[in-house]
């Protein structure tokens, strides 16, 4: 028993604290709890159609090796489907609802969702594995709140722009979700090269963040 409530721990840590970085950030109108949990565990259910898409591309007949391979399991099963599902979450259940007010919102609620689909994850994948649920947590994680954060960007900017860019923030994300995965599915030596992807696109997203709050301020939506 202490050992599945330790498994648990390690695999809820890092999404409440990359959660919780965003959040702190959100200081001039803040979201109410009620519905970032909503967010998050909307995410959490979220990896069950994600699951079932995936298992069911990777059991398509198609004669693929090698690095063909691992380029259509990394963008295309991987990083399209996960990042898919999350945009969908936003989209039809957090998009249109009044207090979705702002544009930094988009990336608020992006991440809220992706750490919920991570924290389930971690517990499929890395259960049992003290481990994996570390290396998870320092990079996995972190993964999914970059990739989500920066489609939760664009998505932001639709809603108050006549130019929506949703399609985009998804290419975007799943790109990077889909190097994330390449690398690690690669192996040797690229594997390492996650951490600069991670260090780079994070830093991206801060300013994407900051940008978007300097927009609320700028057409007084932050008051």
């Amino acid at each position: 028993m202490v050992q599945i409530l330790l498994n648990i721990l390690l695999a809820g840590i890092p999404s409440v604290l990359i959660l919780a970085f965003f959040l702190r950030r959100d200081r001039r109108k803040k979201e109410s709890p009620l519905y970032i949990w909503r967010a998050f565990a909307l995410g959490f259910v979220a990896l069950l159609p994600a699951a079932g898409i995936e298992l069911g591309l990777a059991a398509l007949p198609f004669d693929l090796t090698g690095t063909g391979y691992h380029l259509f399991h990394a963008y295309i099963v991987s990083g399209l489907v996960e990042e898919g599902i999350k945009l969908l979450v936003v989209m039809l259940f957090i998009y249109r609802e009044p207090y979705f007010d702002e544009e930094s919102d988009g990336i608020i609620y992006a991440v809220t969702a992706s750490m919920g689909l991570a924290f389930f994850e971690n517990i499929l994948y890395g259960f049992g594995t003290v481990p994996d649920l570390l290396m998870r947590g320092f990079t996995a994680v972190p993964l999914h709140a970059i990739a989500s954060g920066i489609m939760g960007y664009y998505i932001g900017k639709s809603k108050f722009a006549d130019n929506p860019q949703i399609l985009r923030g998804l290419l975007f994300a799943a790109a990077i979700h889909g190097t994330y995965n390449f690398l690690l599915f690669t192996g040797g030596w690229l594997s390492f090269m996650v951490l600069p992807l991670l260090l780079v696109f994070g830093v991206i997203l801060l300013r994407l963040y900051r940008r978007a709050i300097a927009d609320d301020v700028d057409a007084e939506r932050l008051s």
